[in-house]
């Protein structure tokens, strides 16, 4: 079926037409650098979910990397380091409220001295360095640990805060299920696919599968600092309005139901490390399916063919639990992606870099 928007007669005058599908925080993010890198063109972000309703809204927002068996290192850092520039400089202005972007100090600690005592994204992040043995007193199970200053980027408020801006800068969103990128074509001359865990069906990529994550979103406001255990899965973030209690990975499976046994296992957890949230209260669950590809975020451009016509797709998805964290720095290759597909001659060599 092809998708028909008013006005969609193109001549070799006319802006180039962008599709955006995926409304997430890497869909949004995606069709902000996109305005920004490619001039002259015509922004359209298409999704049947809008935040609250985004996997990206459940997500815990705190800045701390994950590694991608198939990025290398120095990529990745360079990915945080320009979401990191991003966000603080969000956080560094009068928009930082409206747009759920703050510094928050905290502590990661390890019941084992780990193999990397720095990690690569330690001079990125603030103030970071190895934890005092008094400090240590605060957590009598663990022998290691970070002290540092991360961000703290709130789903909740910063997808409307970016959508907002979006509009404001003239791209059209809309509201719809896509069923096959081909549908897009010819209404658009580049597709963007950040459709997170879609792509399965979308990109036909069966490597992408969901990694449930539940939480616990309590009121506990006289916790200020983070503490992340080494291992990633139990974690106490504050936020602005809340605090974050997490967490689970549980592979392939799709159920959105919150579980009261998880819930109460994660609690305990919490309890552990931070006694005090024995006082919270306004107890809520939330479940998500993290976008997750084994080999990790898939950067690439595809031309999609029939019948001697092609679509050029650009791929950006796969970023499973760390996608916040990096989201600004993919966008940006993203971006640059589309950007070789806009300058590129309009010629029907129906050729796949796959």
């Amino acid at each position: 079926m092809q998708l028909k928007l008013p006005g969609m007669v193109s001549t070799s005058m006319d802006p180039v037409r962008i599709a955006v599908v995926g409304a997430g925080v890497v869909g949004l993010s995606t069709a902000m650098c996109v305005s920004k890198l490619v001039p002259r063109c015509s922004i359209t972000v298409i999704s049947d979910k809008f935040s609250p309703d985004t996997t990206s809204d459940v997500a815990a927002g705190m800045l701390i990397p994950h590694v991608y068996p198939n990025t290398p290192i120095p990529t990745l850092k360079q990915w945080f380091q320009e979401t990191f520039d991003h966000l603080f400089a969000i956080a560094n202005s009068a928009e930082a409220e409206d747009a759920g972007v703050h510094l928050v100090s905290g502590w990661q600690i390890f019941q084992s001295i780990p193999a990397e005592e720095v990690p690569f994204w330690a001079d990125v992040v603030l103030g970071f360095r190895k934890m005092t043995k008094a400090e240590l007193k605060k957590f009598p199970q663990h022998v290691f640990g970070h002290a540092f200053t991360t961000l703290k980027c709130e789903s909740p408020a910063y997808l409307p805060w970016l959508e907002k801006r979006l509009k404001g800068s003239g791209v059209l969103i809309l509201t719809r299920r896509i069923g096959d990128l081909w549908e897009l074509h010819p209404s658009f001359d580049v597709v963007v696919n950040c459709s997170g865990l879609g792509s399965r069906q979308l990109a036909q990529d069966s490597e992408m599968f969901p990694m449930r994550g539940q939480v616990l979103n309590v009121r506990a406001p006289w916790v200020k600092h983070f503490i992340r255990d080494g291992s990633g899965l139990t974690y106490i973030y504050p936020g602005t309005s809340n605090v974050i209690l997490g967490g689970t990975r549980q592979q392939g499976d799709w159920n959105l139901s919150p579980d009261a046994e998880i819930s109460r296992g994660i609690f305990s957890r919490c309890c552990a490390l931070e006694p005090s949230l024995q006082g919270a209260c306004d107890i809520r669950e939330k479940v998500g399916l993290r976008p997750f590809r084994p080999a990790g975020v898939r950067l690439q451009t595809e031309f999609l063919a029939q019948d001697g016509r092609r679509l050029p797709v650009v791929h950006h998805y796969g970023h499973g639990s760390g996608g916040i964290s990096v989201h600004w720095g993919t966008a940006l290759e993203a971006a640059r992606l589309v950007s070789e597909c806009v300058q590129a001659p309009r010629t029907p060599t129906p050729k796949s870099n796959l």
